[in-house]
């Protein structure tokens, strides 16, 4: 009688620990009776018939899918690798269960030949430099495409593009003759602004005669100053004219 009764506990406990589940916040429950889906269950206590209903978990949490490097042809006939990021979540529990046989691999799936799609239709450069707008359209066409399988996609970016070295060495030449270019022009703003500037104080001065023969004077000054030579420059008598008075005038 001894073991009879606890060969029943036994199997009394086998039968509660698999008719008592405890989901947390983050997961659901997709239940089947029978084969039959009857509904979405948790968090917390859920308790099933053992061997007549099926407990299927979902995770709710944001998954975060690495998409492996792509060969990809630019519109330009550029040859590279791109790989890429997905974030995307579980909304509809049911949906992930029933309308596809494996989501995360699904959804890896058309991660890569969206991604080989979108970026075979750009250039180059406006995959370089245009990276939030492809990201943008990349995560708007995943995300219509697994909708149907009750999965929001919230992001998608693009994370490293590979270039040949043929490529990078052409990209830095280019870069290099910019830079030159920027210099060149920057060089003769420069000088443009100084001979408008020149030619401004030359006017001053002409309308200045006494202005015209203090900056002479300044300038000599300067170049005494800086040299321990001898330096003689041409005087001429016009400069200092006003300086004689009348008695060299004549009048």
């Amino acid at each position: 009688m001894g073991i009879g009764v606890a060969v029943i506990i036994f199997f009394v406990i086998i039968l509660l620990a698999n008719a008592i589940k405890v989901l947390p916040e983050y997961e659901r429950g997709v239940l089947f009776r029978l084969g039959r889906f009857v509904g979405i269950r948790g968090p917390g206590l859920v308790i099933i018939i053992p061997f007549i209903d099926r407990l299927q978990k979902v995770s709710l949490r944001v998954i975060t899918l690495d998409v492996p490097s792509q060969d990809i042809i630019t519109r330009d006939n550029v040859s590279t690798k791109v790989n890429a990021v997905v974030y995307f979540r579980v909304i509809e529990p049911e949906k992930a269960i029933i309308a596809v046989q494996d989501y995360l691999y699904a959804t890896s799936q058309i991660s890569q030949t969206t991604l080989r799609s979108v970026l075979g239709q750009a250039d180059l450069d406006d995959l370089l430099s245009q990276r939030e707008k492809i990201n943008k359209r990349l995560q708007q066409i995943i995300d219509q495409q697994t909708d149907p399988w009750g999965i929001k996609v919230s992001t998608v970016e693009v994370k490293y593009v590979e270039l040949p070295e043929t490529m990078k060495r052409a990209m830095a030449k280019q870069a290099e003759a910019e830079r030159e270019r920027r210099a060149k022009v920057i060089h003769a703003m420069g000088e443009q602004e100084a001979s408008e500037k020149l030619r401004e104080a030359s006017d001053t001065l002409s309308k200045s005669p006494s202005g015209l023969q203090l900056r002479f004077l300044q300038t000599l000054s300067e170049v005494s100053a800086e040299k321990n030579s001898t330096i003689i420059f041409p005087l001429p008598i016009e400069l200092i004219k006003p300086l004689l008075g009348k008695e060299y005038s004549g009048k």
